[in-house]
């Protein structure tokens, strides 16, 4: 288990987190979690470390978010759902421990990088895209919630589309995590590499950190080839993803015959309708908040979808037997009523079903 995070420190002051699981595109475990929480404590305090690189081994991608099949099996045993609860509360205390580290964390976002890869990424310090990202929050694919923070970075995301990402699980590129502040600076694939093996060549133990990486990150940055797709739409995902409700988004869409609005009318109704209502309040309620607090938030919310029948039967769609054919037991919108919605806020819900 243990060389599936590679950790490294080097006498120049840099030190490396790289995740080694490419079988599973590096998606996230308790045991990585919680060697990357240890490998983060230790390095805080270690003065020879100066700054840290967050990155993964292959080509495949960043990390494809965190190990959805072992959720499965919460379903089947107490011990299992245990397991699962405490996924979830390492990969939050990790995702925090990520904002709060007090030394430059450069996260390489090359490839593809969804869910818990988001999460555990976002609050570093430089986040740097490549022309192979692939940027995404699918968890309503499904049948469950953007977590991991999501309803703080997703409300800094420009007017609403922080709700069209999560609603629709749109995948964006290079261009369009930039403009929704998920990433700092663009390097080019062929300019990675170089970027990566200058970093061992400073010695960070001698220069003003933030300034020497300022300087080393714009020596290979640079704009990215494609303009942002997503501010071209900005106007009409404001005019429909303004509305309070996931029944008032559909209806506008509905009087907006155009290529984009049936295109996203299609998409939101093909996730479960449970997860589109959670998932809204969740945003709402989110606006304004600190990362502590909206991971705690999904730390309750994450618990009541482990007591959740749609949130297995999402999964077994997707990644068990595939068909891509969930058969939810709340299927309509109209089906989700704001009492269902609340109880995946509350603890109180929680302890009556244990």
């Amino acid at each position: 288990m243990s060389d599936q995070v590679l950790f490294s420190q080097e006498e120049n002051g840099l030190a490396s987190i790289t995740l080694n699981r490419p079988e599973a595109i590096h998606s996230l475990n308790y045991e990585m979690l919680d060697a990357i929480g240890v490998k983060l404590k230790e390095w805080e305090q270690d003065e020879r470390v100066h700054l840290v690189v967050l990155k993964s081994s292959g080509d495949k991608g960043f990390c494809a978010g965190g190990d959805i099949k072992t959720l499965y099996e919460a379903q089947k045993s107490e011990e299992a759902m245990q397991r699962a609860v405490a996924f979830f509360k390492r990969e939050y205390e990790v995702d925090e421990m990520v904002y709060t580290f007090s030394k430059p964390i450069i996260a390489i976002l090359d490839g593809i990088v969804m869910g818990g890869g988001v999460g555990l990424s976002y609050g570093a310090d430089y986040r740097i895209v490549t022309d192979k990202t692939k940027w995404a929050m699918p968890e309503m694919n499904i049948g469950f919630f953007p977590d991991v923070g999501a309803a703080y970075f997703l409300n800094q995301a420009p007017g609403y589309t922080g709700r069209y990402l999560a609603l629709t699980a749109s995948v964006i590129k290079a261009a369009d995590v930039l403009y929704c502040e998920a990433a700092d600076y663009y390097i080019s694939k062929e300019s990675l590499d170089d970027f990566l093996v200058f970093l061992t060549t400073v010695d960070w133990n001698q220069k003003a950190v933030e300034g020497a990486l300022q300087s080393a990150i714009q020596k290979f940055a640079s704009p990215p080839p494609e303009d942002s797709g997503l501010r071209l739409v900005q106007e009409e995902i404001d005019n429909h993803f303004s509305n309070t409700s996931v029944e008032g988004i559909v209806q506008s869409l509905d009087q907006s015959a155009t290529p984009f609005t049936e295109k996203t009318r299609e998409s939101i109704l093909s996730k479960s309708p449970c997860s589109l209502k959670v998932t809204l309040q969740q945003l709402k309620d989110g606006e304004g908040k600190s990362i502590r607090e909206c991971l705690d938030r999904d730390f309750t919310i994450a618990k009541n979808f482990l007591l959740h029948d749609d949130f297995y039967e999402g999964i077994r769609s997707v990644l068990i037997d595939k068909d891509h054919r969930p058969d939810y037991r709340y299927k309509r919108l109209s089906d989700v009523d704001d009492r269902l919605v609340e109880r995946f806020f509350t603890e109180e819900n929680i302890a009556s079903r244990k």
